[in-house]
């Protein structure tokens, strides 16, 4: 893959979704990470922690946009399929393995089980380095949480996808 494809996947949209923070999924996701605090699970809990709600656990935004995405609140320019998978397929054409590489959260406030939040995904970054003999692309992907109805900034999420070939 030459330099001029990669730079070509750069400002690619992977995603754009409106999803509604459900608390049953909140509590799911507790559960799955290993955490039994009550905050995840009972709003008591939650305010007597000085929260304005049942917050979802730190790493969720990773999970969000594939749960409570109902089909009536998606834009009408959301893309179809995997923009990530497309962004990749001429990485995967040629064999290698894909890795998720790191993930990284930037909040700018809690997301609560109740918010209903937009996400737009975008491959900010793709570039390729060498180790131990193999060629290693690196695709950044990021993706903007607002609130819905305010625009307000939520969460930035921000990941590696990673092909070795």
């Amino acid at each position: 893959m030459t330099e001029d494809v990669l730079d070509g996947i750069v400002g690619t949209r992977t995603s754009h979704v409106v999803v509604t923070v459900e608390r049953g999924h909140v509590a799911t996701f507790a559960s799955a990470v290993k955490d039994d605090s009550p905050v995840y699970r009972d709003p008591r809990a939650a305010s007597a922690a000085g929260l304005a709600g049942i917050p979802a656990p730190p790493t969720y935004p990773f999970v969000m946009e594939h749960n409570g995405a109902y089909p009536e609140l998606q834009p009408q320019d959301a893309p179809t399929g995997s923009a990530v998978v497309t962004a990749l397929a001429p990485l995967l054409a040629g064999g290698g393995l894909i890795l998720h590489g790191e993930q990284e959260f930037e909040y700018h406030r809690p997301v609560f089980a109740g918010d209903v939040l937009e996400g737009i995904g975008t491959v900010t970054d793709a570039y390729r380095k060498e180790s131990r003999g193999h060629t290693m692309t690196f695709v950044v992907v990021e993706t903007v949480w607002t609130d819905h109805a305010s625009g307000e900034p939520v969460c930035t999420s921000r990941m590696n996808v990673i092909h070795r070939a």
